[in-house]
């Protein structure tokens, strides 16, 4: 299994006059997510702001009885409402999205194919219906297993990482299918993934100082040798005759 260091080496040297192209993928994903998530995070800030409006600040009962009056009511209806349109617009956006910027980086990384931009959209919306499912089912399942207990989720998260390159590579595997190569890419990789991560911490609290527009930059980076960590496990893969 190749260092951390040397998964940095190989992501800078394919960023390498390309950064421009990276963070401009990342501020165009990062603007589609403030579309879909602002309005459900303005209108959960409004109610907060109603509900301490009509007195529920401190007292239990004042605070049931604040959550009755008919405007805070009308506020948690449109809340509801555009929670549930957004999580749609989210799965079919965003989640096809988020795959394509992961292969984007990828083909980066491999290939040398600078289109960024271009290629997160052709990457992740073709063919569609099925990266959708995939990223989908792997979601539902990462959830299942955090709703029973959160260890197992965290777990499973690192089991399924791989899911999104393999739904590109594979388009013949079925989500389920891609997923169950993900876990078995992973098994005894999963610390090697966390290991990588946690080797980008010190860039991330970074970012937090400069209030978050240095993950634009930081993405990109992570996202690279994060494909190249996934190059590697594939390589290990199918020496094992995984792939046959």
């Amino acid at each position: 299994m190749k260092t951390n260091t040397t998964f940095k080496e190989e992501a800078l040297s394919a960023l390498k006059g390309n950064w421009g192209k990276g963070v401009l993928l990342m501020l165009i994903y990062f603007l589609l997510a403030g579309v879909f998530m602002g309005p459900v995070v303005y209108t959960s800030i409004a109610m907060q702001e109603q509900l301490l409006e009509l007195g529920g600040r401190n007292d239990l009962n004042q605070m049931l009885s604040a959550m009755q009056d008919p405007d805070f009511l009308s506020l948690q209806t449109q809340a509801n409402a555009s929670s549930s349109g957004l999580t749609l617009l989210e799965i079919l956006v965003l989640f096809p999205l988020s795959l394509g910027v992961l292969n984007a980086f990828r083909k980066l990384l491999t290939e040398g194919d600078n289109d960024l931009v271009p290629n997160a959209f052709h990457l992740g919306f073709k063919p569609y219906l099925h990266k959708v499912w995939g990223m989908l089912l792997m979601y539902i399942l990462i959830v299942l297993w955090t709703l029973l207990f959160i260890i197992p989720g965290i777990i499973k998260t690192y089991s399924y990482a791989m899911t999104p390159y393999i739904l590109h590579e594979n388009p013949e595997l079925s989500a389920s299918e891609a997923i169950h190569r993900s876990r078995m890419m992973m098994k005894g990789h999963k610390f090697d993934l966390f290991w990588l991560q946690l080797s980008f911490i010190g860039w991330f609290f970074l970012c937090l100082l400069t209030t978050g527009i240095g993950f634009l930059w930081l993405q990109p980076y992570y996202y690279t040798a994060q494909a190249a960590f996934y190059e590697e496990v594939k390589s290990s893969y199918a020496l094992e005759g995984g792939l046959d």
